[in-house]
């Protein structure tokens, strides 16, 4: 890009430090080698290798870059754009492509758009976190006020799905459904990974009922297998995956847990809960029984899986007294973290 005429393979390596064609016809054929490889990884992600004469006085095959077909234009994004961008990059910091969307967020700041950045970690920035690139007039999330967007892809199944979706890959994983106390074997050719009123969840076909399921990813209860060969997947062009969510997933049913949580601690636990007077709960039956030392709640919740994941981070400072599925959901995922320890007798 440097230059506009044709440049030939032995000026190449004279100009390109590291390059050099050496002295022996060893050293001159492993430089052939590896410019030939260069020249079709080149041509390969996109860049126009133009080959052509250097010379009218001259045979010998030249190659160049022409800026014009390969420079992109300056980018202007609308405020809406800029939003969009910032909120995918959001999501894809918590999942499998965190460096290559922090990576690309800053190539799109370089060149002038005005995008939510990647912090020193690689975390991104949006909401009213800092702009970057983009100058005093710049459009990003920090002009909307007031709307600060968070992606929550921290479904342990997340990653494999997506992963079996793009590969086309039949996947086996364990399922519990609503009111179920055991997983349930589930054989489901992928067709799309989405997110529906804060959840999110896989739509496909299930091989074992031979009929379009919809599978919130919070209910996954362990390990996604990847089965089956690249490319066996093909999903029916007709399949509209929004409306099939929309039709198939179960209207949220609130329930209310009992805990006992520890004096002092799980703040945000408590910001949503309320205290349990003394006496019965509801009247009818018993106060349970708990350590002096904690507090008697009560919080309302949807989700059992992705509530049984909150309780879990809090330790041994909350213990779930009731429902049932919820005390066992949080048992299971305890159990499931002290494997290893248990295994070497910690």
């Amino acid at each position: 890009m440097a230059t506009s005429r044709f440049l030939t393979v032995s000026e190449l390596g004279e100009l390109v430090e590291g390059y050099e064609p050496g002295v022996t016809a060893e050293e001159q054929e492993a430089f052939r080698r590896m410019f030939e490889r260069d020249k079709a990884y080149l041509r390969e992600i996109g860049i126009p290798l133009e080959t052509g004469r250097g010379s009218v006085f001259s045979d010998e095959v030249g190659y160049r870059v022409h800026r014009g077909d390969y420079a992109l234009p300056d980018l202007e994004l609308a405020p809406d754009e800029a939003a969009a961008l910032a909120l995918a990059g959001s999501l894809w910091s918590v999942a499998a492509l965190a460096g290559p969307a922090a990576s690309a967020l800053r190539k799109l700041a370089a060149s002038g758009a005005s995008v939510a950045g990647a912090g020193p970690g690689g975390e991104i920035v949006s909401g009213s976190g800092d702009q970057v690139g983009g100058g005093a007039g710049a459009v990003g999330l920090g002009v909307l006020d007031g709307f600060e967007p968070r992606v929550d892809a921290t479904e342990p199944a997340f990653e494999a799905c997506l992963a079996a979706v793009q590969a086309g890959r039949v996947i086996r994983f364990p399922y519990r459904k609503v009111g179920d106390a055991e997983a349930a074997e589930r054989h489901v050719e992928p067709w799309g990974v989405l997110s529906w009123r804060g959840r999110w969840y896989l739509v496909g076909h299930d091989l074992h009922r031979g009929a379009e399921r919809v599978f919130r990813l919070s209910r996954v209860a362990g390990a996604v297998r990847l089965v089956g060969p690249a490319g066996a997947v093909q999903v029916p062009a007709d399949v509209d995956l929004a409306a099939m969510v929309s039709a198939q997933a179960p209207a949220e049913r609130v329930r209310t847990a009992t805990l006992a949580v520890r004096h002092g601690t799980c703040h945000a636990l408590r910001r949503g809960a309320q205290a349990v007077s003394t006496g019965c709960i509801p009247p009818a039956r018993p106060r349970p029984v708990f350590p002096a030392d904690m507090d008697l709640l009560e919080r309302t919740f949807t989700d059992t899986e992705r509530f049984a994941r909150w309780i879990v981070g809090s330790g041994p400072d909350v213990l779930v007294l009731d429902p049932p599925e919820l005390r066992t959901a949080v048992i299971a995922r305890l159990q499931a973290a002290a494997g290893p320890a248990a295994t070497d007798g910690g």
